[in-house]
């Protein structure tokens, strides 16, 4: 995890999670924001770009709150207190690792204002929204298309 020197551009940092699963990839990086911001009340992700959606998750001792939205955004937002906020780039788990690095980098540059989408897909990443659509259209039954009426006839 590495965040900006400044707080000028649309992220704070990136995380690139190894997997889908939230319970096995959030406690490690709580545990890595909390040495490095303090206490972390709550956590906001895209639902998604997980298999699970738990409301909290006990970590080190503590209970993160998790809020879950479906904007499909690649981002993880952050919260430390009241007004205090960190937006982070979420990079698919599927990412080469190069690819990871690359986006991470961008995406913590100082100034960086490029949206995650364009962060991600520039640098031949598909967005985790996207590979849940692919998947969801994969295990969907083919339904062929009812023959069209024709013009003046009723069906």
């Amino acid at each position: 995890m590495e965040t900006t020197s400044n707080r000028e551009g649309i992220f704070d940092g990136a995380w690139w999670p190894r997997s889908r699963d939230i319970a096995s990839q959030l406690p490690r990086l709580i545990d890595a924001l909390v040495a490095r911001l303090g206490p972390i009340a709550r956590i906001g992700l895209d639902a998604s770009a997980w298999d699970d959606a738990p409301g909290h998750l006990v970590i080190g001792g503590r209970t993160v709150r998790i809020d879950w939205s479906a904007v499909d955004d690649s981002t993880m937002i952050v919260t430390r207190g009241d007004q205090d906020h960190f937006a982070f780039l979420v990079i698919p788990p599927q990412a080469s690792a190069a690819a990871a690095r690359a986006a991470m980098a961008m995406a913590v540059q100082d100034g960086n204002c490029t949206p995650a989408e364009q962060i991600l897909m520039g640098g031949g990443i598909i967005p985790a929204s996207h590979h849940r659509v692919d998947a969801d259209m994969e295990a969907a039954p083919m339904v062929s298309p009812s023959e069209p009426a024709l013009p003046g006839r009723h069906t």
